[in-house]
Formats: C-alpha cells, sequence, structure tokens
C-alpha cells in the first residue's frame, strides 16, 4: 500500500463530495426522518480562520455527520456576519470599499473551511452585507415600529470621536475605544433602541426550558444576572430646602433606618437643578467630567471607590427624618434604578468602604451573632435593631412588613426593578444595515414603505475616517419623499448594530433565498429550533439574549411556533498558545493552512478534537499534532496488515474478545459524541480499538471477524477523519460514500467478558488480584482465591473472620 497522500486525497472528496452535494438539506416530506440541525455562531469573516474557528467548526462537523450517519435529516449551514466596523476601518486604512474587502475575505474563509472538509450546506450560504439579507432586516425593524417596541429617545452615550460612532459600555477600557485605542467621551445623542426590556420577563422564564443540561448552567446564571430581576421597594428622600425627592430603589427596606448617606451618579439630571446651592461645585464639577471619560464596566467594577461631597445639600430620610449627606461617585450608574441609592454602610461592604474613606457615621440596623460592624459590614439576615416600631423584628420576615407600612406612610412603594436595558441599535457608520425611517416636517417619523425595501447602502461613498458618517454628507441618500404626505423628507442616517444581522439568520438559513418574505413559515418550522448551537461562552449576554428576544418577538407575531432559538447550547474553549488565547498582536497564531499543508485537514480536525474536552481551554502542541499524524497514518496502514496471512486460526475466545473490544468502542464513542460530547474520550476509545487490532494475530485466519472490525473501526472515525475514512472505504471495495452509511451499532450481549480480574483485600490492603468467570458466584469467588498463591502467603497464621464478595468488583477478608 502506498504511503497516504493526504494533499491529494482530500482534495479528491472535497471536489466528490461538492459535484455529488452530499450534504444538501431537504424537507423530508416522508415523516420518516427526525430533523437534526447543527449551528455554529456566524463567523465575522476577518480575512482568515484561526485555530479556534476550527475548534468551533470541527465540533459541529462531527456532529452533524455522526447524526446523518444514524439516519437524521441534517442541517448544516454557513454563512458571514459580514457588516461591522473592520471593515470600514480596513476602508480607511486601506483605500479600499467595505463591500470588496469583506467579500475577498469571505472567498478566502470559504475556501479555507471547504479544505477543512467541513460538512456545509453551501447553497444556503447567506452573507448580512448582501441587500437581500438586510432587507429583511428592514422589515422587522418596521414591524417591531407597529408593535411599539421600536423608539427613539435622547440617551448618554459613550462616543469615540476618532471612529465617529457609538459605543457599547463593553467596548469602552480604561476611557479608550476598543477598536482605535483613543479616549472616549460621554455624550447626549439622539439614538434609536429595541424595548427589549418587554420581554425581561419571558427571557428569564425561558430559562427553565433550556435548564436540566440543555445550556450550560453558566451561561443561564449569567443571564439571570445580566437582566437582574429584583424585588424591593422605591422610597422617597426629600432634599432639605428643595422642593424635589430623591427616588432610590432598595432591596433592602428592613435596612432603611441604617441610611447614613446618599449616592447619586454624576450623570443624574437633578445635580444641574441644585447647583447654584452646591458650595463645592467646582470640585463636583471636575469630577463630573473625570467620571464621564470611564465606561459604566470600569466604574461598576472599580474597587478604589472615589466621589465628591456635595456641600450645603443635603437629604432626609423619611423614617426617621434625619438629615444624611449626599455624595456624587462613579460607582453609581444612571442604568439600573433610579440613578441614586441610599447607602447603609452597617450592612454593605462597598458603602462600609465609602462611609470609612470619608469619615461617615456607620449605623447598626441589623444584629447577628457574628457582626462586628467595626472592622466590617454585617450583610446576613439577623434581628432589626435601632428601628423604631420593627426592633426584635427577623430582618427577612421584615421587608414586607416595613415596605407595606411605607406604602400606608406614602413615603415610596413595592417595586420590581430590572438592571437590564433597552437594546439601543444605532451607529453613525456606513457598513450595517440602514435603518429604514425618514423624517418628515409634516408627518415626523415615518417608516419607509414596505414595497420600497431595502434601502440599500449608497456604493458610490468617500472614507476619510473623519466627521461624521458618509450617509449623512452624500448627495442622494439622505434626501427622499415622505410615503405618507409626498413633501421632501430626510432619510435616517444611522445604521443598525450588527446584533442585529446575528439575531435571526438561523432562521434564514432554513429558507435562504426566499425573496418574496423573511422566510416561509411551514419550512422553517420544520426546522427550527436549532436542535445544537455551538460558540464561545462571550457571547452570553448579548448575541444569545438578542436571539433569543427575536425568536420570542417572530413567536408573538406568528410567524414561529418554538419558545426558543437553540436546544442546545456548547460554548467551546479558547484554543491557546504559551497559555495565552492565539493572537495576531501577541505573534502566537498558527496557521490552519499551515497545518493542512504539512500534515492534512483530518490530522488538524483530529488534534484539535482530541487534545481536551471542547468545553475546557486547549493549549497548542506541535507534539500533539505529530501524534495524530502517526495515528491518521496507523488506521492507513491497517489495510495491509489486515491481509497478512496468518499461520493459525483464531480460536473462539480470540474472536469473543477481539468483538467485545469492538462492540465496547462502538458503545463508548456513540455516548461520547451524543450524550456527553466529549470527542477527545470517543477518539481515545478508537486508538484502543485500532491498537487492538494491532495486536490481533488472525487477521487473515478468523472467519473475517479481523476486516468486519476494520470496517467498523473506519465507520467510527469518519465523523473526526472524513477523508482518510472515505478513501479506505472505498479502497475496502464499497461504492457508497462513508458519510452516508449507517453508523455501527453495538450488542451488549457481545460486550460482556468472559473473565474478568478483581482485587483481594485483606483487612483494608489490596495483597492480590485473581481471574475468575464474569458472573461468579460467592462461592466460585472464594474457590479460586483460595487457590491462588499469592493470597494465601498473606493469609499463613491468620483467621478468616468475614469475607465480602462484590459480584464483578471486588473481594475482602477480614483476619486475625
Amino acid at each position: 500500500m502506498a504511503d497516504y497522500n493526504y494533499k491529494q486525497i482530500e482534495k479528491k472528496w472535497q471536489k466528490e463530495w461538492a459535484d455529488k452535494k452530499v450534504f444538501k438539506s431537504e424537507i423530508d416530506k416522508t415523516g420518516k426522518k427526525e430533523k437534526y440541525y447543527c449551528l455554529e455562531m456566524l463567523p465575522y469573516p476577518s480575512g482568515a480562520l484561526h485555530m479556534g474557528h476550527v475548534r468551533n467548526y470541527s465540533i459541529g462537523d462531527v456532529l452533524s455527520r455522526y447524526h446523518k450517519m444514524n439516519g437524521k435529516n441534517v442541517l448544516h449551514p454557513m454563512g458571514w456576519d459580514a457588516f461591522g466596523l473592520p471593515a470600514e476601518n480596513a476602508a480607511i486604512k486601506n483605500k479600499i470599499h467595505p463591500a470588496k474587502w469583506t467579500k475577498q475575505n469571505i472567498a478566502v474563509m470559504r475556501e479555507q473551511l471547504k479544505s477543512l472538509g467541513i460538512f456545509y450546506d453551501w447553497d444556503r450560504e447567506i452573507a448580512s452585507c448582501d441587500p437581500q439579507y438586510y432587507k429583511w432586516n428592514q422589515w422587522f425593524f418596521i414591524k417591531m415600529w407597529e408593535k411599539g417596541l421600536v423608539f427613539r429617545k435622547t440617551a448618554n452615550v459613550n462616543w469615540c470621536p476618532t471612529c465617529q460612532t457609538v459605543l457599547a459600555n463593553e467596548q469602552v477600557s480604561e476611557g479608550v475605544c476598543w477598536r482605535c485605542k483613543n479616549p472616549t467621551e460621554h455624550r447626549d445623542l439622539e439614538q434609536w433602541f429595541i424595548k427589549i426590556t418587554d420581554y425581561s420577563d419571558d427571557l428569564l422564564k425561558g430559562h427553565k426550558q433550556l435548564s436540566g443540561g440543555h445550556w450550560p448552567e453558566q451561561v443561564l446564571s449569567m443571564q439571570k444576572n445580566w437582566i437582574g430581576k429584583s424585588f424591593g421597594a422605591q422610597v422617597n428622600f426629600k432634599i432639605k430646602d428643595f422642593d424635589k425627592d430623591l427616588l432610590v430603589f432598595t432591596t433592602r427596606p428592613d435596612t432603611l433606618f441604617g441610611a447614613a448617606f446618599m449616592v447619586i451618579a454624576p450623570e443624574h439630571k437633578i445635580i444641574n437643578e441644585l447647583k447654584d446651592k452646591i458650595v463645592n461645585w467646582a470640585e463636583v464639577s471636575k469630577y463630573i467630567v473625570e467620571a464621564g471619560a470611564k465606561s459604566n464596566i470600569e466604574r461598576s467594577q472599580s474597587k478604589d471607590k472615589t466621589g465628591v461631597e456635595l456641600k450645603g445639600i443635603k437629604a432626609i430620610n423619611p423614617v426617621n427624618k434625619k438629615e444624611i449627606p449626599i455624595f456624587i461617585a462613579d460607582y453609581v450608574l444612571t442604568d439600573y434604578g433610579t440613578g441614586a441609592i441610599m447607602a447603609v454602610p452597617a450592612h454593605d461592604q462597598r458603602d462600609w468602604d465609602f462611609a470609612k474613606k470619608f469619615g461617615i457615621p456607620i449605623i447598626e440596623v441589623i444584629k447577628g451573632g457574628n457582626s462586628d460592624i467595626d472592622h466590617k459590614a454585617f450583610e446576613e439576615e439577623g434581628i432589626m435593631v435601632n428601628s423604631e416600631q420593627f426592633n426584635g423584628l427577623k430582618s427577612n420576615e421584615a421587608l414586607q412588613i416595613v415596605i407595606k407600612w411605607i406604602e400606608e406612610k406614602g413615603l415610596g412603594k413595592k417595586t420590581i426593578n430590572y438592571k437590564f436595558r433597552d437594546w439601543l441599535i444605532s451607529r453613525q457608520r456606513y457598513w450595517g444595515t440602514p435603518i429604514p425611517m425618514l423624517h418628515c416636517p409634516k408627518c415626523g417619523i415615518v417608516p419607509v414603505d414596505i414595497k420600497d425595501l431595502p434601502v440599500k447602502l449608497p456604493e458610490d461613498v468617500e472614507f476619510t475616517g473623519e466627521g461624521e458618517s458618509p450617509l449623512k454628507t452624500h448627495k442622494d441618500f439622505a434626501h427622499t419623499k415622505c410615503p405618507k404626505c409626498g413633501a421632501d423628507a430626510k432619510r435616517e442616517t444611522d445604521t443598525m448594530d450588527t446584533f442585529v444581522d446575528s439575531s435571526w439568520y438561523f432562521i434564514r438559513y432554513c429558507d435562504a433565498h426566499n425573496d418574496k418574505e423573511p422566510f416561509d413559515i411551514e419550512t422553517v418550522n420544520y426546522w427550527m429550533p436549532a436542535n445544537q448551537y455551538i460558540g464561545g461562552i462571550e457571547h452570553a449576554c448579548m448575541h444569545l439574549i438578542y436571539a433569543r428576544f427575536w425568536h420570542k418577538f417572530l413567536r408573538d407575531i406568528g410567524m414561529l411556533k418554538s419558545d426558543e432559538p437553540f436546544t442546545n447550547l456548547l460554548t467551546q474553549g479558547m484554543v491557546t498558545l504559551g497559555g495565552c488565547a492565539m493572537s495576531k498582536s501577541r505573534g502566537n497564531v498558527v496557521s490552519p493552512d499551515e497545518i493542512i499543508d504539512k500534515y492534512g485537514a483530518d490530522t488538524a480536525r483530529l488534534f484539535i478534537l482530541f487534545a481536551a474536552p471542547p468545553q475546557k481551554q486547549l493549549e497548542w502542541s506541535t507534539e500533539g499534532v505529530e501524534g495524530c499524524w502517526r495515528f491518521v497514518n496507523r488506521i492507513w496502514r491497517l489495510q495491509d496488515l489486515i491481509n497478512v496471512k496468518s499461520e493459525i486460526s483464531a480460536t473462539q475466545k480470540d474472536k469473543n474478545e477481539i468483538l467485545r473490544i469492538a462492540h465496547q468502542t462502538i458503545k463508548k464513542v456513540s455516548s461520547d459524541i451524543e450524550q456527553k460530547l466529549q470527542f477527545n474520550t470517543a477518539v481515545s476509545a478508537i486508538m484502543e480499538l485500532v491498537n487492538a487490532l494491532y495486536a490481533y494475530k488472525f487477521h487473515s485466519n478468523d472467519g473475517g471477524i479481523s476486516k468486519e472490525i476494520y470496517k467498523t473501526v473506519i465507520l467510527l472515525t469518519a465523523p473526526f477523519t472524513p477523508h482518510l475514512c472515505e478513501e479506505i472505504w472505498h479502497n475496502l471495495g464499497n461504492k457508497s460514500f462513508v458519510s452516508c452509511e449507517s453508523f455501527p451499532t453495538f450488542d451488549d450481549g457481545k460486550i460482556k467478558e468472559d473473565t474478568i480480574e478483581i482485587p483481594v483485600q485483606i483487612n483494608g490492603k489490596v495483597r492480590g488480584r485473581v481471574i475468575i468467570n464474569a458472573d461468579a458466584s460467592e462461592e466460585e469467588a472464594r474457590e479460586i482465591i483460595d487457590s491462588d498463591e499469592k493470597v494465601q502467603k498473606n493469609l499463613e497464621g491468620k483467621k478468616i473472620i468475614k469475607f465480602i464478595y462484590v459480584k464483578n468488583k471486588i473481594a475482602t477478608l477480614v483476619v486475625k
């Protein structure tokens, strides 16, 4: 047999699969096949795949091939998250249109995916920058507008003067833009929002359906905290000598008597109203500017609590009428609650730290057995003290009692609060979906007529990197006619957040080329929800929430039947080199092209699946790659070995043993792929079976058992190394594609071992091992143990007090 020529063989089978459309997906109208929709998160066409991509897509490919071989109707599509800031920045830097840059990158990455042999139905390929895709973004936007879910308001936002666009909180670090690394600022701008908060409870309710192992509990917990539903009270704190109240939300109304000061966000509107009464206004205004340079994430996560007292201003604690100071501090945000908090330093560590720093008295109102407020805040449950008529109540029981009293006194009301905020989707850039709205001087804000969609991006634009979006200065784009009254109107020049594109792409895959509607409802309801979704955990609180919201909205307008888009979620770990995530800036990137050229796609796939469990971080190892290359060749060379003439015939015991190992392997590989998603242990089991075949001495003299087990090896390995297995499968005389064959099934009767080895303990220590028949009785086991020389030597001069036998597991002797 010639050496394994992976370069020739891999190209051969990639062409065969494409020409014969082996992976084309269609609805099974007979209803005999169970559907299986497998999906990896939509990739951004950055220009080249990295090994993290290879891991992601190889996982999806194994699952898709496995389920296809198990008789399911598999859908495994691919597309491109093609809008976004990097393409526009590349246009500015390289003087190339974003569309051209994006399409060039897509072409490169598409070929890379094909070179890996990934099972995709390429007929369903989409790109979000295609007008026939973003037309439906605009259609959905108008539907949400009609349902009252889209609105426009002034908002305080992170603004990058260099990139000339709004940034999400997550895109600002230490006061600088994540993309250009220049300082950001805060601005009040008119922005478009989607009222995702209307779905807060629906999103939380859906976690029940996704729990129990379907989604990682860590993701569900992250989403729950992101939505941040909490129960408490809204309380009114009056400002002394000023006809305004400060409203606060608290989850601990039982601690109101301990409120020793108040803190408000630097952006709170009441500050300007109090400006003339604030004695130290210069100090306060300076702090406001400094706070404005920080992102909300930095402000909320900073351990060093800073602040400035509003001197000359006092608040009145509504429950005991005591005057308390008011501070501004950047750790309080306008995005949560009311932008003002009551601070109870005795029972909140953050407030305790702040009070100690600024010399504020600390009043204990909850007493516990281990409370010591001189050294730290007491945050546990306890007994109320220094709380007038509520003294002696258990704090957890007092919550509702205090809230009822507050409501009776007109001091506040019971409230449910959320950290979750409406989705700001405006972007002041060119390369995104144009927002399909018009500004008419007579009719106000008006949606584009549905028949005029898509609102296309003009191609003749100039990218300078300076000033506003080129859409604002384009000679034709911004000027149009109102569809209601016919008057001159201005087109909206903001584009949509690219998370809109990725919030429903998985639905479009089901009916990718429908030009009459976003999708055919019957077709989509056949495929949705996706059975398996694969991607990084970093998307837990943005993409995965937005996609779930979008799905639920489509359900509510009658376009979908299912409540959730993804039944199962796998969050794969990073691929690292030298302990760090691969990055061009670190110079530790390994190119898939280099590995494919040197070892072949199957070796690259095998290593990335074998080196670690998919949920864990994977450290790149050249030695590990070479080990997988050697294993690929061991499978290849078995073609020669099974035809080697044996001088002796296999006994029934020999045949039973190799069959036992084979069926044991089938059972483990099936379980590891389908139930546990543990591809590394599945590969390890196949390696053990290959080793057993090499050790087996009767390949041509056992009635064909050896050759059948070799076929089993090829079928088991096909999802992992498809090119290798297709070639061997055909070399063995088969005409069909191995990818279309049935996955092996196991027989439990053949897995059972004839004999087993069990340990023998004497007074708790293992003193020997004996071979017994599987399922041997206690009497049979005792007889063998009594005749074992090593065991008997350890029993010399001792009396057996007790003999305990755990069937097929262990024998224990108690002696004296």
